[in-house]
């Protein structure tokens, strides 16, 4: 296992003190892991919830909100990796205590449901499962959708799933309700201290306001306002070198919680960076343990301490985790460190469905951690986000001379999930994602995980975009339109060969990646040898006559932090490069070793060649990338999340100099396109990567925008009747799952 905390040595100062105390915790009698409390909100709280709304064979549902109270032996081998756990406040029985919100929907009848779970762990506090779910509105508050076609259309309700939320990560809002979040899941960690007092350690905050703004909060507050321990730095692009602001010209608020500019507002989208002591920091490791403890007491309790009954108690059989992001990051760790081991010995999550996570954990289990922070192209990225391992299996890292992998400590206690690991191009150009597949020193592809399938979702973005329309393209900061690809009807498609892999042991569809050995994972200089044409660019306004193509891709560092931090999670420097004292960030080794990484091959059209193709790809009226630029003040620097659009020309006549067959060369006849699309359908069904009852939908939609884009329209204009494909089974897996799974051996 690889043990986050270690006793750095300045600590040994503390001395008989610390010895004292850790006696005196040792003699206590021992006290489980557990949720020891939970506290139902019955205003908040509705039976039945979704306006009544009944699905054949399920019933109607309830939805249960309340917070829930738990608390953790640091002593204990499931919680000593949790970072300066030692140094949190203890309870009477010597315990760590911490609580958070949660969201439950269930069948009323529990007889009448699967007898498993959905359950999402909160990106900051939102949910996120909508997509998934097939439903939409209701926001944070799902049970308030009663629109019976979007109900009727439901993913998982008619399959009997309950589904559940709750908190993992500090946002300061426990049990708070507002008009603007009416459900927020928030977790309270402690703050620690130790027997001297007040911890401080350097911290670092990258400052980037959407508008200009008078001031900036700090994610700690200063352990001193003495201006000449801290330093603030100011750039347009990533490159530029930083220009350090004098003492004179900031000042911090009374508190230390924020600063501001003597002059002025920070500059909207320009960098700021600013690195200083702060103080208080949160035991926010304990976001693991609360996780794990609140998915353990559902799954195997049967009341709490104070006799309040479990609302699932005996009804769940199976947990599988749905995430967009960031909690997947946060999953990533959470196996890593362990915690899908409950305090029973028995496994919390049987798979974890990960959308857009890959190979990166999350800046969490850390002193002065900041789990919010996500990198980017052109962002955070001296946060500690990808440190080795990055694979879910067994690798060697040249650079530290360790061996490890993700699923190393649940191999050791045979509590390891299954998971479909599925992400975008994004990931590859801006989160190092084919480390997820290749060794650590970028020379041979991995094999799959015993546990794991790995799908790349071809020339997707982070999530889903909106192009917006040819009158009103959607580009925002960046330089082309938004890349519209959706993948929710895959994630659906997974989510159900996750399960039937859980339940049945049949294993889901075959990883589909690009790899070094067939070529399709290559450098993305030069652009030659990555293929991405010459695009003649649609926007008068844009920095030149052609689509730009940089190759800006974040590079992976193995920074230095500091003395054994890599073993205790605790930074003597922080941040490792500050200023940058380098001309470029992309791959220098002057700023630390690097951990090679690749980015996926384009055909002809800009389109990637490996991959899950949707039919959008496959049949194409457009060119779909995962990275994008900024136009304006900061052009050329990386859009972040963002990917392009950059559609076909209509006809030949249009066409001019781009290097891509017209909508009108590729497809003759609206028939012609019509059947090639359908046999893109046929494949993904026959694949198991769409689910038959989403196939109708996806083929209108494809048919219409055909037409939108160019395709000549049917006779009459008249779209044909969308009737089953040939790959559908009559049972299209409508309904509940009936596999209860009885002879769980997990029970």
């Amino acid at each position: 296992m690889n043990h986050f905390f270690a006793m750095p040595g300045s600590m040994r100062a503390l001395g008989m003190t610390f010895v004292a105390s850790l006696a005196a915790l040792l003699a206590a009698s021992p006290a489980d892991a557990r949720v020891t409390r939970i506290q139902i909100d019955a205003a908040r709280s509705q039976s039945p919830t979704f306006g009544g709304f009944s699905w054949p064979g399920v019933g109607q549902y309830e939805k249960i909100v309340g917070t829930a109270f738990g608390e953790v032996n640091p002593h204990d081998r499931q919680n000593r990796d949790i970072v300066d756990i030692e140094f949190a406040p203890r309870n009477a029985r010597g315990n760590v205590e911490y609580a958070f919100n949660f969201y439950i929907l269930k069948p009323v009848d529990l007889e009448k449901g699967a007898g498993k779970m959905m359950y999402e762990p909160p990106n900051r506090g939102g949910k996120t499962w909508a997509a998934l779910g097939r439903v939409s509105g209701g926001g944070d508050d799902p049970g308030s959708i009663t629109d019976p076609a979007v109900l009727a259309n439901a993913f998982l309700m008619p399959r009997g799933y309950t589904i559940g939320f709750s908190g993992w990560e500090d946002l300061g809002t426990l049990g708070t309700f507002s008009a603007s979040a009416n459900f927020p899941i928030a977790k309270f960690a402690p703050t620690a201290a130790n027997p001297s007092g007040t911890i401080t350690g350097p911290s670092y905050e990258y400052i980037v306001v959407g508008g200009a703004a008078a001031s900036a909060a700090l994610t700690y507050p200063a352990a001193t306002l003495d201006k000449t321990q801290a330093t603030l730095t100011h750039r347009v692009h990533l490159n530029d070198a930083p220009q350090i602001i004098p003492a004179s010209g900031w000042s911090y608020n009374a508190a230390g919680t924020a600063i501001s500019l003597a002059v002025g507002s920070f500059v909207a989208n320009d960098i700021y960076e600013f690195a200083y002591t702060a103080k208080d920091p949160k035991v926010s490791g304990l976001g693991f343990a609360a996780v794990r403890d609140w998915n353990a007491w559902l799954r195997y309790e049967r009341r709490d301490d104070a006799g309040n009954p479990n609302p699932l108690a005996g009804h769940i059989k199976r947990i599988y985790t749905e995430i967009s992001s960031q909690p997947g990051r946060m999953l990533n760790d959470f196996r890593n460190l362990g915690f899908n081991e409950a305090e029973n010995g028995k496994k919390v999550f049987d798979g974890h469905m990960q959308w857009i996570a890959a190979a990166n954990g999350i800046n969490m289990n850390y002193r002065f951690s900041q789990s919010g922070r996500t990198e980017r192209n052109r962002q955070n990225h001296l946060y500690i986000e990808g440190r080795f391992p990055f694979a879910n299996v067994t690798t060697h890292d040249p650079i530290t001379r360790k061996t490890d992998s993700r699923y190393a400590s649940c191999q050791e206690t045979r509590t390891c999930p299954l998971g479909v690991e599925i992400y975008s191009a994004n990931e590859y150009w801006v989160k190092s994602a084919s480390l997820l597949h290749t060794t650590p020193d970028g020379t041979k592809d991995l094999p799959d995980s015993q546990y794991t399938r790995n799908y790349f979702m071809s020339s997707m973005r982070h999530g889903t975009g909106n192009a917006g329309t040819d009158a009103a393209p959607n580009r925002g900061l960046c330089q082309q339109r938004d890349n519209p690809l959706n993948s929710a009807p895959v994630q659906r498609a997974l989510f159900i060969a996750l399960d039937e892999w859980a339940t049945k042991g049949k294993e889901p569809p075959k990883s589909r990646v690009p790899k070094l050995k067939d070529g399709t994972l290559v450098p993305p200089l030069p652009q030659s040898g990555m293929g991405f044409p010459n695009i003649p660019s649609p926007f008068a306004d844009g920095p030149g006559p052609l689509v730009t193509y940089t190759g800006l891709k974040t590079t992976r560092y193995h920074f230095d932090y500091g003395l054994n931090f890599y073993e205790s999670g605790i930074a003597t420097v922080n941040p490792p490069l500050f200023p940058f004292t380098t001309p470029s960030y992309q791959d220098d080794t002057r700023n630390g070793p690097i951990y090679p990484s690749f980015i996926p091959k384009t055909d002809s059209d800009g389109n990637d060649i490996a991959g899950v193709r949707l039919p959008d790809v496959t049949v194409p009226l457009a060119t779909y990338t995962g990275w994008a630029l900024r136009q304006g003040a900061q052009a050329s620097d990386g859009c972040e999340a963002n990917g392009q659009f950059i559609p076909f020309a209509k006809t030949e006549a249009d066409r001019g100099s781009d290097p891509r067959p017209s909508v009108e060369a590729r497809y003759k006849t609206f028939a012609d396109y019509h059947g090639k699309l359908r046999s893109a359908l046929e494949r993904m069904i026959s694949d198991r990567l769409l689910l038959c009852e989403d196939a109708g939908t996806e083929e209108v939609r494809l048919m219409q925008a055909g037409i939108t884009r160019g395709v000549p329209p049917p006779a009459g204009g008249v779209l044909p009747a969308v009737e089953m494909l040939k790959a559908c089974r009559e049972d299209r897996h409508h309904g509940r799952d009936h596999d209860r799974d009885e002879d769980d051996d997990d029970d």
